[in-house]
């Protein structure tokens, strides 16, 4: 044998020759996973199909599911990293109690539920039971918003209920509603594949929603030519064929200008307006109210560029139309929605291949959420809770009298008024972070302050739960079994792969036993699994709008996913809707709505001159609760910033990366400054997905929807200058 080399012989007489070592970290130190277990991204409403690799009872890794017809195994930044978060050490094992002077400290499932039934039923006998709220989230699956629901009528009776979704799909809905009679996107988007021209109205789609980019790709590979509406130049605008750099709060101007051209030019579709449509003649009257310069005036984009986006709508054979948060989050949100609905109803653009509309859900389970019942105006299958027969059938499915349950409540950011106010003394939430996601951050807190109670449900202490006097343990997205609904309208199954870790329970659990607590129990006892959770949510959705009844776990796992409304077991489910051009309204037909555009509720003037909008970045998710919390997501954006153009920037001596102050009537950040030519020059954009000092909430503005209850989160008005570093 050689000598060996000198070097190896001091470090072996060190340290000996370690022949049988193994990194700690590694591939290969991993070992194989016990099971691979196909489910569905936790995060954005495209719920994509994963597969999650499961060891030990943790999850280790991921991988593709290519069968699972949306997304064929792609997933963006925040699905490939999804898998991170359960192990996370913030994650609660326990029940927690404020302790004052300390903060929060471990208690016992027996101390948690009895605190939280006794200060219930000490507040609603002395204050009523609408004294009591509840709020919850959309990232839960169908089953637990149908239960979240039927509990907070039937077990707390109280009818101050109402989701996150509030922030989110709303204005989309009731201007679906309206149009329609129903609230889907109208197509799978398998259609966007064959149509000519893409509109894409306040939508990021490649940050937001990234697989659906890919089908908009594709459509391009083919010939579309696409149209996006925003006032900054997102990803996908930087090749788009027209980009349209609306001011922030001016949609509807711009869109009532489209219709004007596709009326002055003859491109509208007159013998489907005649057939199947109402309210044609009004509509056109207000679109012709609006000159085509006062459009461009008002929404600063130029007049021949809306005449071009007229044209490239009104000449193609096919097209889809696509909108998000960008129009929605306004208080006339409802307005921007109809006035899309409007340009496809003229064109006759629907119910056909590549002829389609879409509304872009944000959360995980924004479509199926909106539809069982934890909204405060709704009832299970988008029933309406102040329609006597609505009442009376899902009275009957839950076993209780007509008279017994709760009316119309009070939606989320009235729900946090009527805090504020002392008109509402308690509050249970699950999945819901409102001191981050709410408008005004700095009125939130001082409501929450004011709660003689408050119980939170939710697997990692958020922002709002710091400011609870009990916090349960729930539990994540792979934690329980269940199912959601996409933004596409297609029912799919959430997976169980692990058991919710330590002492922490499945958010089911808790809900039935607070349930069984407030002598409710009898109405509740018979769910033992999760499908039997889905199993009454058929039944109570049957002939309603949103009717889920021939839908079974079994046909979920199957078909690998239904599109609703299929109201029959051998229902071949829905893809794309009014294929035979009848509608949900009770005519048949579909409703043209009349828009006069109307200001914003801030306007700019000389004390704040700036027009502030928020959105999101593609690494982070809503209020970050989760996201904020897996470093490699951390990493891809760290810190929110104020994304300002030159010519603005300048007029304040603000370079790039420079500190500075963005002020509105509600508070005030400080960040760093982000100088791009992308965005409009009168025209800031801040990230919303931090807390505390970094939150662009303490800047919205509480202003609603008249008709949808939206915040106006994506305009307020603003001052701006250069900071020293905070």
């Amino acid at each position: 044998m050689a000598k060996l080399p000198a070097a190896i012989e001091i470090l072996e007489k060190q340290f000996g020759p370690h022949l049988n070592y193994q990194p700690p970290g590694g591939w290969e130190s991993r070992g194989e996973p016990d099971k691979l277990v196909k489910t569905h991204c936790c995060f954005c409403g495209q719920q994509c199909g994963i597969q999650l690799k499961v060891r030990q009872n943790k999850v280790i890794g991921f991988e593709p599911w290519e069968e699972f017809p949306f997304n064929k195994g792609k997933l963006c930044p925040k699905g490939v990293k999804r898998y991170l978060q359960g192990n996370h050490p913030d994650r609660l094992l326990s029940p927690l109690k404020r302790a004052e002077g300390v903060g929060f400290v471990p208690i016992s499932w027996e101390e948690a539920f009895s605190t939280t039934v006794n200060e219930i039923k000490r507040i609603q006998s002395a204050y009523g039971k609408n004294s009591v709220a509840v709020l919850s989230g959309v990232s839960l699956t169908n089953e637990k918003s149908y239960l979240v629901g039927k509990f907070a009528r039937v077990a707390l009776q109280t009818q101050e209920l109402d989701y996150n979704g509030r922030l989110c799909m709303v204005s989309a809905g009731t201007g679906n509603k309206k149009a329609f009679g129903i609230d889907r996107a109208a197509n799978s988007w398998e259609d966007i594949l064959h149509a000519e021209v893409i509109l894409c109205a306040g939508t990021n789609v490649a940050e937001c929603s990234p697989i659906t980019t890919d089908y908009i790709w594709r459509a391009r590979d083919k010939g579309a030519k696409l149209i996006m509406i925003d006032p900054r130049v997102t990803p996908l605008a930087r090749t788009c064929d027209l980009h349209l750099p609306v001011r922030p709060g001016t949609d509807s101007a711009l869109l009532l200008g489209m219709l004007r051209v596709l009326i002055e030019e003859n491109l509208i579709d007159q013998p489907f307006i005649d057939a199947h449509t109402t309210g044609w003649e009004e509509t056109k009257t207000a679109a012709m109210a609006l000159s085509l310069e006062d459009a461009s005036r008002i929404s600063g984009v130029r007049a021949e560029d809306i005449k071009k986006a007229g044209m490239m709508w009104g000449q193609a054979n096919t097209s889809f139309l696509l909108h998000a948060r960008g129009i929605e989050h306004h208080t006339k949100g409802v307005d921007n929605v109809v006035s899309c609905i409007n340009l496809v109803l003229a064109t006759g653009r629907i119910g056909r291949k590549g002829c389609g509309y879409g509304t872009i859900t944000g959360q995980g389970n924004g479509q199926g959420g909106r539809e069982h019942g934890h909204k405060c105006d709704q009832l299970p299958g988008n029933r309406d809770i102040t329609n006597p027969e609505h009442r009376k059938y899902i009275a009957s499915v839950w076993g209780i009298a007509e008279e017994e349950l709760p009316g119309k409540g009070h939606t989320a950011q009235e729900i946090m008024n009527m805090i504020h106010d002392g008109e509402i003394k308690a509050l249970i939430s699950i999945c819901f972070n409102p001191l981050v996601s709410l408008p005004d951050s700095n009125f939130t807190r001082e409501a929450l302050s004011r709660l003689e109670h408050y119980t939170a449900i939710d697997f990692f202490l958020n922002e709002t739960a710091h400011h609870a006097d009990v916090v349960m343990a729930g539990s994540l997205h792979e934690e329980e079994e269940g199912t959601s609904t996409s933004a596409e309208g297609r029912v799919i199954k959430i997976n169980k792969a692990v058991d919710p870790p330590g002492e922490a329970k499945q958010d089911t659990q808790i809900i039935l036993e607070l349930a069984r607590r407030l002598g409710r129990g009898r109405y509740f006892d018979h769910f033992k699994t999760s499908e039997d959770i889905f199993n009454e949510l058929r039944i109570a959705s049957k002939g309603g709008t949103a009717d889920y009844f021939g839908i079974t776990y079994e046909r979920i796992q199957k078909e690998m996913g239904v599109f609703w409304p299929c109201p029959e077991i051998g229902h071949p489910g829905t893809p794309r809707l009014f294929e035979d051009l009848k509608f949900y309204k009770e005519d048949g037909k579909a409703h043209f709505n009349p828009v006069s555009y109307r200001p914003s509720a801030e306007e700019p003037d000389e004390e704040y001159p700036v027009i502030l909008t928020t959105g999101r970045v593609v690494s982070q998710y809503l209020s970050g609760t989760q996201t904020r919390r897996i470093g490699g997501l951390v990493d891809l954006c760290p810190e929110p910033y104020v994304e300002i153009h030159p010519e603005l920037a300048s007029r304040y001596a603000i370079k790039d990366g420079d500190w500075m102050n963005v002020e509105s009537r509600r508070g005030r950040i400080c960040l760093r400054a982000k100088v791009v030519t992308t965005i409009r020059p009168d025209t800031v954009f801040i990230p919303y997905h931090w807390p505390g000092k970094k939150s662009a909430n303490n800047l919205t503005i509480r202003a609603l929807d008249p008709e949808s209850k939206i915040p106006e989160f994506k305009k307020a008005v603003v001052r701006i200058s250069r900071a020293s570093n905070p």
